[in-house]
Order: C-alpha cells, then sequence, then structure tokens
C-alpha cells in the first residue's frame, strides 16, 4: 500500500486558471525529474509566492497555457499541485503527452535535496501508481535526458537512482 501524500491545490496556493488542458489518455510511462533553478524558499507563504511567479512566468514569458511542471516539491517535503495528474505538460519539449513533470524548488546545481523532499517525491510517485495516474513500469528520468539542459543540476540528478 502506497503511503498517501498531502498535496497543496492549486486553488489553495493561488494559481490562476489555465488557459488550456489537455488531458493524457493513459497513465504517463514516464516521470522527468526538474528543478526550479531558483533560490529555494522557506515556508510556505514564500514558496506559494515562488509558485505564482512561476506560473506567470511560463505563461506570459514562455507562452505556456500553465505553469508548466505537474507538481512541485519544496525542501520542507511539501508537494504543490502544478497541472496535477492526467494533464499533459509542458515541462520537457516533445516529451510530454506521456510523463508527468515534477519540479524541485531550489537550484541543485551545488544544493543538496533535502530528504524531506526526495521522500516526498518517492510518495507521490507510488502514490501516482496506485492511483493508476502512472504504468506501475515507469521510467524515471532527469530532464537533461532528454535535452541539453543542466536540469536538475547535478546533486539532483546524482539521487534519481534512490527515487524508485
Amino acid at each position: 500500500m502506497a503511503e498517501t501524500v498531502n498535496v497543496v491545490s492549486r486553488q489553495q496556493w493561488g494559481a490562476v486558471a489555465p488557459h488550456y488542458r489537455d488531458t493524457m489518455k493513459d497513465p504517463a510511462k514516464r516521470v522527468v525529474i526538474h528543478h526550479t533553478a531558483i533560490t529555494s524558499q522557506k515556508g510556505s507563504k514564500e514558496c506559494m509566492a515562488q509558485l505564482v511567479s512561476i506560473q506567470r512566468t511560463h505563461i506570459t514569458e514562455r507562452k505556456f497555457d500553465d505553469i508548466g511542471y505537474n507538481f512541485l516539491v519544496a525542501q520542507d517535503g511539501t508537494v504543490y499541485e502544478g497541472r496535477g495528474w492526467g494533464v499533459v505538460g509542458a515541462h520537457a519539449k516533445s516529451n510530454n503527452h506521456d510523463s508527468v513533470g515534477i519540479a524541485l524548488m531550489g537550484n541543485y546545481n551545488n544544493e543538496t535535496p533535502s530528504s524531506e523532499a526526495l521522500s516526498s517525491v518517492k510518495k507521490l510517485l507510488q502514490s501516482g501508481v496506485s492511483q493508476k495516474h502512472l504504468k506501475p513500469e515507469f521510467v524515471l528520468l532527469g530532464h537533461k535526458d532528454l535535452g541539453k539542459t543542466e536540469c536538475p543540476g547535478e546533486k539532483l540528478y546524482a539521487c534519481l537512482k534512490n527515487l524508485t
């Protein structure tokens, strides 16, 4: 039995409505791990302000329909709903229709992700499988496995093998 994970809803963190939502036809085959590449915040109020800023940037500057990630995870282990389960993200160009994008909030080129954040990602993945949003044999990737980027940062990338 998968451990449950509490997820802060879009409404709770102040998300604006998406311009468009494309739903997945089947459970995701892949999970792509990202980092936000900005300084991680302390406390839920600061994290929520950062989420609003990320969503605004994704919509206005990158011309996405919404925040790009399906979920975001703070250093304290809090999980925030981005697009959520079953919704096509905008997190890894040409790789979104069969994957879920999970971003850890922070810059993991030099910073090491907290055990709380990693534990929450693991619980979220288990929950996704048990709720049939993820295939049981899903493949876990770092963003850099799919394109030219440093994302999710070397310190987080080194932790991926411990998440499945």
